[in-house]
């Protein structure tokens, strides 16, 4: 029996589309740029990162918590630029997210866990709106992934089947997780491969 035609593509930003907005490597970089403790500081991000990324804190709550629980020597407008522009794109995947979109007419919604902030200037700086249908992001959202509650909102709003829907992430976890939820999930580690991905799929030309 043939696969189900795809409707929907669901995928993750960072990482896939763009740069992570706040990973590890970015905040090693912060750290040495200001002037603060790698671990002090890598110790609070993870235990108030996820509440920022859920929506239950805003950045700048986020920043009292994580750099500004004492007087520096910068000021926290620096700092937000400093982590804004991280952000860096990768243009031959959205151009192939794009590309799919055009071919098939099928819907195509982000489903990323990201703080509000963050979310807002990726979306406007690299023109993510002009071609994303919807975005179900965390802090939108108030779930994370991998809480199968975000896939099963994404799914209800694209008014799609599941094994109608394709999923491109770089975290094996998350792609195991859309998988067993009975997505065509695609674990992202290259262009080339995410292309031949999409062409198995019919999303692309050969």
């Amino acid at each position: 029996m043939p696969e189900p035609e795809i409707k929907a593509l669901f995928t993750d930003v960072g990482g896939v589309l763009l740069t992570n907005g706040w990973d590890g490597d970015s905040r090693r970089r912060a750290a040495a740029q200001f002037g603060l403790d790698p671990a002090d500081t890598d110790q609070r991000h993870h235990l108030t990162f996820d509440t920022y990324e859920i929506g239950k804190l805003s950045l700048d709550e986020y920043l009292n918590r994580t750099v500004f629980y004492k007087p520096r020597n910068f000021s926290r407008e620096d700092f937000r630029a400093f982590m804004f522009a991280q952000s860096q794109s990768y243009p031959e995947m959205i151009e192939l997210v794009r590309t799919a979109k055009i071919r098939t007419g099928l819907k195509l919604a982000v489903v990323s866990n990201e703080g509000r902030e963050l979310t807002e200037y990726r979306i406007r700086q690299f023109g993510l709106s002009a071609f994303v249908d919807f975005f179900v992001s965390s802090c939108f959202v108030h779930f994370r992934k991998p809480d199968t509650d975000i896939f099963r909102m994404a799914i209800d709003l694209a008014q799609t089947q599941p094994e109608q829907t394709a999923y491109l992430d770089d975290r094996p976890l998350f792609v195991e997780v859309a998988r067993s939820m009975g997505l065509r999930a695609i674990h992202h580690t290259s262009y080339e491969k995410t292309r031949r991905a999409f062409a198995d799929l019919g999303l692309v030309g050969c």
